[in-house]
């Protein structure tokens, strides 16, 4: 079986004035159906631009990716454009939700911008059908002002999944959350891997990092360490953990 993502020597340079910057220099890598894959590094260390490049939002300089075994290098910005909606979902740190617009309704625009016509029922069913994975169904009718910040993020993950892409994009997803709702998230990301969906997620967060199976240290926009997790963190486990801390300061206050 083919991985759903290969990238072969994949170089990515920026013009900036009469410097050139380096941004990612020779990658290769391999990603598989059902991996759930941190990429981490500090700020210029080249992670965000390697993100851009798996979700077609910016063509390499040089080298061929290869998404779902069709090599992106070469395609026009509407071909790209096409093969993100068909074959990626993207979550972001900052939700990106329209203010005014239902949960419901958020989730449902990306199939608005599919290039086959899906029927208004169709997309209600399937836009219900992702925010029930999410375990927000309930809050359907809610707008994003009369969500928390982690109902928010899971709409977003909701909306990431509607079109059933093969690769779920996931850039800082925690950073606008708490601990606690950071947990929550991130068990939602595993439960969703757990069912066989692939994550690739870019995190500066060692600990979130720690919920993925494997992760790719980057540096000088060159991967320098590929590891898989040991130890790995559970959701479920560690939100206990949280749980138990919340009912022992209780305790202490209430003494």
């Amino acid at each position: 079986m083919h991985p759903v993502v290969r990238l072969e020597e994949i170089y990515k340079t920026y013009s900036n004035g009469e410097v050139q910057v380096h941004a990612v220099r020779g990658v290769s890598l391999d990603i598989h159906k059902g991996e759930f894959v941190a990429i981490m590094g500090s700020s210029g260390s080249g992670k965000s631009t390697l993100m851009n490049v798996l979700g077609c939002l910016d063509r390499p300089t040089r080298g061929r990716y290869l998404l779902d075994g069709v090599d992106t290098s070469h395609l026009e910005r509407n071909e790209r454009a096409d093969l993100r909606n068909q074959k990626l979902g993207f979550v972001f740190q900052g939700f990106n939700l329209l203010a005014r617009t239902t949960a419901l309704e958020n989730v449902e625009l990306p199939m608005l911008y599919s290039p086959k016509r899906v029927p208004a029922s169709e997309m209600r069913k399937r836009a219900l059908a992702a925010l029930k994975i999410v375990g927000l169904e309930e809050r359907a009718d809610h707008l994003p002002n009369q969500l928390s910040g982690g109902q928010q993020q899971r709409v977003a993950i909701a909306r990431a999944l509607v079109n059933q892409p093969q690769i779920l994009l996931a850039d800082e997803p925690t950073g606008n959350l708490d601990s606690k709702t950071s947990v929550e998230v991130m068990g939602v990301f595993q439960r969703l891997n757990d069912q066989g969906i692939t994550i690739v997620m870019v995190t500066h967060e060692l600990d979130i990092a720690h919920y993925c199976k494997r992760n790719l240290i980057v540096r000088d926009g060159k991967v320098v360490r590929d590891e898989f997790v040991t130890n790995r963190s559970i959701s479920e486990v560690e939100m206990q953990k949280v749980r138990d801390a919340e009912m022992a300061a209780k305790l202490t206050h209430s003494s």
